[in-house]
């Protein structure tokens, strides 16, 4: 193993009711933590999260209230989470934005804190960014194995762009596990709009909860479009009047009009 480590380091996975790291809820927790040795040991636990689980985050990690019903909750576990992160450092991929967030909050509920002092962080999301640039260079250089010649001048760019989507039709057929892409342009078009089910809206600044439109964003994130018009209408009218831009308008709009999103079955 060429990583050296000068002390055990945890790595670490929830799942939860939602992605609100300040409102929602572990469902399951995983460590692994490995030794500077090469040991590991694993600690893992569905959770009772306390409140109800959205049919919509089940869509997503599959474990139910039934599932939950019987298991511990968080509160029982944070001890055992904390001998089990004793002295170690931390690691996870996309934990600095989520994991870590949402697991301070909830040991504040049980009245304990978890300190990252004198902790190493490190997060494998962050690396695969900075190491895989996401730019039309790396595109062109991973689909079509050469550089821009005069990239950022418009032409070139626009030359390369080509180069790559045809590049991408070709590559994308089906193999190595991934998904085939489409020859035809309409079957390439609808690929590109798909909407991620979890999401209300293109951007998803609305998400579906419960079934209804809820917040993704602001002072009412994770409270539904519903409740919110009932409980401050000026802001949802503000939302609706431009303070919400394109889609969010929109729906702000047909909100106050009584008109909700409705999920299609």
């Amino acid at each position: 193993m060429r990583l050296k480590l000068e002390r055990d380091i945890v790595f670490l996975d929830f799942e939860a009711t939602g992605t609100d790291t300040t409102r929602d809820r572990i469902v399951q927790i995983a460590m692994i933590r490995l030794s500077p040795d090469g040991t590991r040991r694993t600690f893992d636990s569905l959770v009772d999260p306390d409140v109800s689980i959205p049919a919509e985050a089940t869509a997503i990690h599959h474990i139910t209230q039934d599932m939950v019903r019987s298991s511990p909750k968080f509160k029982d576990l944070a001890l055992k989470i904390l001998e089990f992160m004793l002295d170690a450092d931390v690691g996870g991929f996309g934990i600095a934005r989520y994991d870590l967030p949402l697991m301070a909050c909830e040991f504040k509920r049980a009245g304990l804190a978890f300190d990252l002092a004198g902790r190493k962080v490190v997060d494998a999301l962050l690396i695969f960014h900075r190491m895989e640039p996401r730019t039309l260079g790396a595109a062109m250089q991973f689909y079509c194995g050469r550089p821009i010649a005069n990239a950022h001048d418009a032409r070139a760019d626009t030359e390369a762009s080509l180069d790559v989507f045809i590049a991408q039709v070709e590559r994308y057929q089906g193999q190595d596990g991934k998904p085939a892409l489409p020859a035809e342009l309409a079957g390439i078009s609808d690929f590109c709009t798909l909407v991620d089910p979890k999401h209300v809206d293109t951007r998803g600044k609305f998400v579906w909860r419960h079934g209804s439109a809820a917040f993704n964003f602001g002072k009412y994130q994770t409270r539904a479009l519903e409740e919110v018009v009932k409980q401050d209408r000026p802001y949802v009218q503000w939302l609706a009047d431009g303070g919400g831009a394109g889609e969010v308008a929109e729906i702000c709009a047909r909100a106050l009009r009584g008109e909700f999103p409705k999920r299609s079955a």
